[in-house]
Formats: structure tokens, sequence, C-alpha cells
């Protein structure tokens, strides 16, 4: 693969016409995880939740010579412990025959700098256990892995009653 100074790069801020192609790329994850099955998003859930007056989420696309390269989607986070605003990202991927191009860590960088324009001072991300190949590249680009975190969630029918508890005034 030719180096990224050699190609045409441009990272933009996505637009809600670009949910298909924030969808597909949340496909590639999920093929190259072997959990297609897990992805209930559809575009236009991304459409409502991340372009309306109260977007859930920023998303940059990576485009080479037009063609869809790769993404990095994330929100504004916040840190207690430091009094800092920052920002999670949640998903990023590069296409496969863009991979070693260094697509990657322009989006990472693109993405750092704009959290730093607008105040923030860290990044924070979670990776699947067994997507070791981006494991090594985060460590590559400073990002550490937290030893002491674990990661809790509640979904579906859980979520619901946790959410509901106060109800019966519990």
């Amino acid at each position: 693969m030719a180096d990224i100074s050699d190609l045409c790069v441009a990272i933009r801020v996505a637009t809600a016409e670009d949910v298909h192609l924030i969808h597909a790329g949340l496909m590639t994850i999920a093929r190259h995880l072997d959990a297609e099955a897990k992805v209930t998003a559809t575009a236009e859930d991304l459409r409502k939740h991340g372009f309306g007056p109260q977007p859930a989420f920023n998303v940059l696309l990576a485009e080479i010579g037009g063609d869809f390269a790769g993404m990095c989607l994330f929100f504004q986070s916040f840190s207690t412990w430091r009094g800092q605003k920052g920002a999670y990202i949640q998903d990023i991927v590069v296409e496969e025959r863009f991979r070693g191009a260094g697509i990657g860590v322009a989006l990472l960088r693109h993405t750092a700098a704009n959290v730093r324009a607008g105040g923030g001072t860290y990044l924070r991300l979670s990776v699947e256990a067994k997507n070791v190949s981006a494991q090594h590249f985060y460590e590559r680009m400073g990002l550490v892995w937290s030893q002491d975190e674990r990661i809790h969630a509640v979904y579906g029918d859980a979520f619901e009653a946790l959410a509901g508890q106060h109800e019966s005034g519990v």
C-alpha cells in the first residue's frame, strides 16, 4: 500500500447525507469481529441521533479520491476526577484496501485536534478483547490500556427493569 503522503486524503465532518457511509463503516467493524448479528442500528437511527438539534455524536470521515476510506465516531465526555472535557471514541475503522496507509493515524490525530479545539484534553475508548490489531494500533499511538477499569453495561430488558425500579418505590 502507498504511504499516506502519496495519497490525496481528505478528512471532513460527516453530514446527515453520510449516514449510509457511517452505517457501512460500523458493519465493517462488525464483520471484522464476526459480530454482524449484534448490530441493530440502522442508517435512520444514525440520522435521527447524530444530526438533529442535539447530536449525540460526531463523525470524521476520511476519503481518498472521493471514496470512503474510514471514519471515527466520537462524542463529548467529561472527567469528574480531572475536571476536564474530552471525548470518547465509540468507533474507528479504516476500509481494508486502505489499511496500512496511515488513515487510522490521520483519523485519530484529526479527532484529537477536533476535541482540543472544543476545549477537550483527552480521548478515551474501549476495544473488543479479541481485536488485537486495534489494541496494538492504539498502543503505538500512545493510548494506554487502563488495567484499573472494567466496563459495565446494561441493555434491553435489563435496562428497562433498572429504569423502572423507581416506579416500584425502591
